[in-house]
């Protein structure tokens, strides 16, 4: 008997069905009401994630393609900032 149990599921990014382990796949954080990450709006701007959007989000599977294609990217275009890199407030 295998210790990976495999599953199916389509990739949030570019929604091509695929095979995965579900303890080694990366996900990615989604509210099913806006099919965007909490704290994101449609324009790709950053706001405050109410706690009832985080509540009610799934962990949504990336396949291995749009991972790489997505490190490939970051790689290329420099914009290796994290998202715990900002600068504090001045406030």
């Amino acid at each position: 008997m295998s210790d990976h149990a495999e599953k199916t599921g389509r990739c949030y990014a570019c929604k091509r069905t695929f095979a995965f382990d579900p303890k080694e796949v990366m996900t990615v954080l989604i509210d099913p009401e806006t099919r965007m990450p909490p704290g994101i709006t449609v324009l790709g701007s950053l706001r405050p994630a109410k706690p009832e959007a985080v509540a009610r989000s799934v962990d949504e599977p990336i396949c291995p393609d749009c991972v790489a294609k997505a490190k490939q990217y970051r790689e290329q275009s420099g914009s290796g900032r994290s998202w715990g890199s900002r600068p504090p407030s001045s406030n």
